[in-house]
Order: C-alpha cells, then structure tokens, then sequence
C-alpha cells in the first residue's frame, strides 16, 4: 500500500509545542484543537480573539495584463464590482453551475491576484485559471474575534486598520506581511500572510498579545454557526449557488463564465431545492446525512451538523426541497442513526456576530 506523507505548515512544531491535537485534512497535518478544547476555543472567538493556522488553504498567484480577463472569464462573482486593495467571495463552477470549488481572491494590484481555494482543491483551481502555486511559501494566520483589531494593533497599527474585504501589504511584529479583513467565523477579524520564515515570529507575538490559539474543530463549529457554506457540504459539483442560497455571489450582469447559462436556467425556473436552518430541542448534535422529516414526509438531508456552544443546542443546515421548505418557527424531526430529535427551523446566521 503506497501512502502520501502529508503536508506540514512551517507552524507544526509550534503547534506540537502547544499541546495540539493533529490530524489531517486536505492533505495537512494541522491541529483539531489545543488542551483547552474546542469549545473553549469557539467561546474566545465569539468573546474575546483567537489565532487559526490556515496555511492548508492555498494560493493560487494570477499575474499579468490578462490576469483580470483570465479570471473573469473562469469565476463567477463579477470582479469589476470591486478593485485593487480588495478581496471578493467568488466561485469556481461547473457547466451545470454546480460549485467546483469556493474562493477568496485578493485583488493586491492592478494585474497581481492571491486566490485562496480550498485545501484539497488548489490543483483543480490551478489548472482552470493557470498561474502560481505559492501555497507552501507561505504562512496564513487568520486573527478573529471582537478584539482582533485591538491585538493586532499592538504589533501593527496600519494592518489593524485594513477594512473588511480589503487587502494590503504592511508589517505585522515588524514582519512584512500581507493582511486581508477577512476571515470564516462570522466574527470581525484579519488574514494575515506571513513568509514561512517569519511565521513562528509572528505567530509567537500574537500569543504574546493575549491571543488564544484555535483549531479547526472551533473553525467549523464557529463558521456553523454563522451558517457559513463548507464545500463539499452546502456547495458541491451537484449543489448550485442558488440552491445554497447565494445568488449574490454570481455576477449575473457577466456576458460568460462558466455555469452560467445552466444558473440562469435554474433562476427562472426557480431551484429545486434550498437551504434551511434548524435548531433541536437537546445538546444532541445532528450529524451530515441525517433526513429532515415534516410529518411522516422526507423533505431534505442535512449538509453540516454539530453542537453550538453559544446556542447550547444542536444546529444543522440541510437542503429541502423547496416546495415544502419550512420558515422560521415551523416544526420539524431530524432523523439521527433511526433516532428522531425535535427540531424547529431557525433564521440564519444562528448567533450573529458578537463584535
């Protein structure tokens, strides 16, 4: 049996150090959660502010005169509703407009953009739009919370004052860095890209600032609960934008990207199915697969499942059909290994942002 030795960010033996508990995912050894534990960890997110290691995701670097030509072409937000010294939430789509892959791209000059795919798929990003693999250069840190900005300020005061969604370069504990307002945790926070070589630096100083390590178990349940989409569960090849609920994300005014004309299909018809949000009765997490039931009816499945620490309760976010899809307040049972829970459909996000 042949196996691939995986990935280490420059930060492993920092995490190691800490205590952290590692595991794979995308084909990194990264930490699940520290000592603390993952609840903890979401708490001082949601609270307070804490540090995620996320140099798994990638970065694809596009450069040159057609370098915003190449892009539009292959994504489906429309780059020309925003500029250099921004970032956008993006999509990479398949002719039947199901979702390849979700992105960031940070527009760092006029013919220079980092896009930030998904772990497992910077190749299949890669090879649509062409460009630069840099992921293993460097190091991405990204500082949530309500007191991000405050933490961050101590070791830059110019990369604490980025503005959501935008983007550039500045210095962070005296490291050259290029730092996004962005992030995956529905709280206010920062990106922060770091050369390898200054990463343990850098890292090391935000500790020092009273930030809190965290790890991907609080990364998902955080994100979960600002009802943020994971790939591969409310967007996959087979799920569209608009059956998860973000048609803003497509650049409809766009003469052509891919996937567009299967979209624009979808749209006036109207999308079969659609996104919802539950909350059970107990602390009894449901878990991806589970069948939401109204009555004795099979009317979706859930994509992500897990316990809220904030809310206490079970949350799960499921595709339904959209002609018996619930709203907000309606009753519905979530079928849990042949168990049934009691659930009610819940607006979205589940806990708004704190900061």
């Amino acid at each position: 049996m042949v196996t691939t030795a995986l990935h280490r960010t420059a930060l492993h033996d920092a995490h190691a150090a800490l205590g952290a508990k590692l595991v794979e995912f995308g084909g990194f050894e990264m930490p699940l959660a520290y000592p603390t534990g993952t609840v903890a960890e979401h708490l001082a997110c949601r609270n307070d502010v804490v540090v995620f290691d996320v140099s798994h995701l990638g970065t694809v670097r596009v450069e040159g005169p057609r370098a915003l030509d190449t892009l539009q072409d292959a994504l489906c937000n429309d780059l020309g509703k925003v500029a250099p010294g921004r970032a956008q939430y993006t999509q990479l789509l398949n002719d039947d407009g199901g979702v390849l892959d979700d992105i960031i791209v940070w527009w760092v000059t006029p013919t220079r953009f980092d896009v930030m795919p998904n772990a497992s798929n910077t190749a299949r990003v890669l090879a649509a739009i062409g460009g630069d693999d840099v992921t293993e250069g460097r190091t991405v840190l990204a500082v949530q919370g309500p007191r991000a900005r405050e933490r961050v300020a101590a070791l830059g005061a110019e990369a604490a004052a980025i503005g959501r969604f935008r983007v550039a370069p500045t210095t962070v504990a005296g490291r050259a860095a290029m730092v996004a307002g962005t992030g995956y945790t529905g709280e206010d926070g920062l990106e922060l890209a770091v050369d390898n070589d200054d990463a343990e630096a850098v890292f090391a100083s935000l500790l020092a600032a009273g930030v809190t390590p965290a790890g991907l178990g609080a990364r998902d349940t955080l994100r979960l609960e600002a009802a943020l989409p994971l790939h591969g569960h409310e967007l996959s090849g087979s799920i569209t934008p608009l059956e998860a609920g973000l048609g803003w994300v497509v650049g409809w005014k766009k003469p052509a990207f891919r996937g567009r004309d299967a979209l624009v299909a979808q749209r006036e018809a109207g999308p079969p199915r659609t996104l919802r949000g539950f909350v059970t009765e107990t602390r009894q997490p449901p878990r991806d697969g589970a069948r939401v039931l109204l009555g004795v009816e099979g009317i979706g499945t859930v994509t992500s499942g897990n316990f809220s620490p904030v809310l206490e309760r079970g949350i799960a976010l499921a595709l339904v059909d959209a002609a018996a899809a619930p709203v907000p307040g309606d009753r519905v049972e979530l079928e849990v290994r042949g168990r049934r829970l009691d659930a009610r459909c819940s607006a979205l996000p589940f806990v708004e942002k704190r900061g």
